[in-house]
């Protein structure tokens, strides 16, 4: 347990961001599972707002730094790519 005065508010402080990242790591993960299961069904238009939804949300991860760019860009480029693939 903490015994400064800072430390004691560090500890809070850690564990409000930690819900929070938590929270937000977790809305995207659900995301990408509802497009992949949408790819995998090969339901395009659904697939196709989805895929929106899951980039907005992990742009937004991605900014807040829950995520690296590079993992964002990563992400994207693969499922978009999957996306339009079934819509061929």
């Amino acid at each position: 347990m903490a015994n400064h005065k800072s430390a004691k508010k560090r500890a809070r402080q850690t564990i409000t961001k930690t819900l929070r990242s938590s929270q937000a790591k977790k809305s995207v993960r659900t995301a990408e599972k509802k497009l992949r299961t949408a790819i995998t069904d090969k339901n395009t238009d659904e697939a196709k707002t989805l895929l929106t939804s899951f980039v907005s949300k992990m742009s937004k991860a991605a900014q807040k730094g829950y995520y690296h760019a590079n993992t964002l860009s990563r992400k994207v480029g693969r499922l978009s790519q999957q996306v339009s693939g079934i819509s061929k």
